[in-house]
């Protein structure tokens, strides 16, 4: 019981005057807005750097499509084979599926971005924990008998991939969805 008092105090204290006064720093700063559900930017750019972001977006959206797909129907066996628990594994490949598809349209983009980044660099941290390289060695580099992939000759782990999808979506984020985007046609 105490403790719900103290809870209920903390609550009163502490958050109700930070949300005050984001209400006021709304009113009196229009970009920070509504908008920042798009980009931490308020522009959508056109012409050449919009239709780059139009590329960018939808490349990486479908990467993300691509990699969320198969996580969502076999759940158990990733979160098996990276020693995860779970419902961090169902948030991640939820989050790639769903983000993804949010960025190929270019819809509520850096709410799309944002948990598949963490997704990100927790992947970043799963392979250095178990040592992992950034960039992995050349498969042809390496002797016949000490590096066979699942299907045969394949690229050894590295965390160089997971740390270039955080480079492309913090560009995203940062960046926006560009004037070809939904997004651009909701808030701008």
């Amino acid at each position: 019981m105490i403790y719900q008092f103290v809870l209920g105090v903390a609550i009163a204290v502490l958050v109700l005057p930070q949300l005050f006064t984001l209400r006021l720093a709304l009113v009196n700063y229009p970009f920070l807005g509504f908008h920042l559900v798009s980009s931490l930017v308020y522009a959508y750019p056109g012409g050449i750097a919009g239709l780059a972001l139009l590329l960018l977006r939808i490349s990486v959206g479908g990467l993300f499509l691509i990699h969320g797909y198969p996580k969502v129907l076999h759940l158990r066996r990733w979160a098996d084979s990276i020693n995860t628990p779970m419902f961090l594994c169902f948030i991640s490949a939820w989050a790639m599926l769903g983000g993804g598809l949010c960025l190929i349209l270019g819809f509520l983009t850096l709410l799309a971005t944002l948990p598949i980044l963490a997704s990100m660099l927790f992947a970043i941290l799963l392979h250095l924990i178990q040592g992992k390289p950034f960039v992995a060695t050349d498969p042809y580099l390496i002797p016949e008998d000490q590096y066979k992939g699942p299907l045969g000759k394949a690229e050894p782990p590295s965390w160089e991939k997971a740390f270039m999808y955080c480079v492309m979506l913090i560009a995203i984020a940062v960046l926006g969805p560009g004037a070809y985007s939904l997004d651009a046609a909701i808030f701008r």
